[in-house]
């Protein structure tokens, strides 16, 4: 007889009833032809004798003591600890949770693991199927504070539905908001004085990445932007991504997310002054609270640890060569500025090579014209 299951085989009933009731048998031989140890068929004639038929109901083989099961005050303490993050629009995963526990000091303080499976059990989430790791990404991260900043518009709405942005701005190595504007638009002064702004706080970075929004970068559109020639003047490197890539700027769209969801745990401000008063509590939240990222560290603390990257002042303006057609009145368009080069060559393209503000012109192997644009006018004049 097999082990399992011997408990409903007719003949072992049968021989535990006769035993029970003071027959003589031999157990020995009846459990080797049986396979069944003597010590199960004894409990099966106490059990007997205790109950009857019932005696022979499967029992649990849960123990009956859980000497390292949680007291029920944590996982009280747990979905408190997940309500209150929820309510202040932070995550409320269970690393997050777990956080919260430890740095508010409470005992016994669970395991990830174990918080994980009170939120299972208490229905606070579900549980996914793993999923198969990515291949052929390969997450980077600049090796100091100021090596890089990441900078991005995030669209949101007034409560009388007035469509404005937030232009954010992140610290590449800690992760570390710089700055969070509020302004009409992605727009190229708001851009301006979103980076004046962080400049103040945190110094100058070495590069800033961003994607190809006017506001930021011209490069792939062939002409470089107001905001790529100020910070060049600060020996500021300009990176874009690639066109229809975002996950080159992945930091500053995971920060979005966080931005908004503590954005829609508060009333809706009405106006830009209220909207950049919210975003100055969240920029101190946030840079102050602990990062998944970032080895539980917080914004801050990563920031102020390593010694900051500074820009190369000895960096040669940006640099570049485009082509541009010739209007039939003689001027060409580079920058924002019109250049006239003469009727002669209307209808021609021109090949212009530029650095800076300064500009050589081709028309063929011929040079048209040399010049600087003055950038406080339009039309530049020989």
């Amino acid at each position: 007889m097999s082990g399992t299951g011997f408990s409903m085989d007719p003949e072992f009933v049968a021989a535990v009833a006769r035993k029970a009731h003071g027959e003589k048998i031999n157990v020995a031989r009846f459990c080797d032809e049986h396979d069944v140890s003597r010590g199960t068929f004894y409990h099966y004639v106490e059990r007997f004798r205790a109950e009857g038929a019932d005696g022979f109901t499967p029992r649990s083989t849960a123990p009956h003591h859980h000497p390292n099961a949680l007291p029920g005050t944590v996982g009280e303490a747990v979905l408190r600890a997940r309500k209150e993050l929820a309510d202040q629009g932070l995550d409320n995963g269970a690393l997050s949770i777990l956080w919260r526990l430890e740095d508010a000091g409470f005992v016994p303080l669970p395991s990830q693991s174990s918080i994980y499976r009170i939120l299972l059990d208490r229905g606070q989430i579900t549980r996914e199927p793993r999923k198969r790791p990515p291949r052929g990404r390969r997450r980077f991260e600049f090796d100091a504070p100021n090596a890089c900043w990441q900078i991005d518009g995030l669209d949101v709405c007034l409560d009388d539905g007035t469509k404005v942005c937030i232009i954010q701005i992140l610290d590449d190595h800690s992760r570390l908001d710089v700055g969070s504007h509020a302004a009409a638009s992605e727009n190229t002064a708001d851009t301006l004085t979103a980076l004046e702004l962080a400049f103040a706080r945190y110094g100058h970075p070495a590069r800033l990445l961003s994607d190809n929004g006017t506001a930021f970068s011209g490069k792939c559109r062939g002409y470089l932007a107001e905001t790529e020639r100020a910070l060049a003047t600060h020996g500021i490197q300009t990176i874009a991504s690639t066109p229809r890539h975002p996950q080159t700027c992945g930091k500053n769209e995971r920060v979005h997310s966080t931005l908004r969801r503590w954005l829609s745990a508060r009333p809706t401000p009405t106006t830009l002054p209220e909207l950049q008063a919210l975003l100055e509590k969240y920029r101190h939240i946030y840079n102050n609270r602990r990062h998944q990222g970032i080895g539980g560290h917080t914004p801050q603390q990563r920031y102020d640890a390593t010694t900051k990257a500074q820009p190369d002042t000895s960096r040669r303006a940006p640099a570049g060569r485009v082509t541009r057609p010739v209007a039939s009145n003689g001027v060409l368009q580079l920058h924002g500025c019109h250049i006239p080069i003469g009727r002669a060559h209307a209808h021609t393209t021109a090949t212009v090579f530029w650095q800076g503000d300064r500009v050589t012109i081709l028309i063929g192997d011929t040079i048209a014209r040399e010049l600087t644009l003055n950038r406080q006018v339009r039309y530049q004049r020989h």
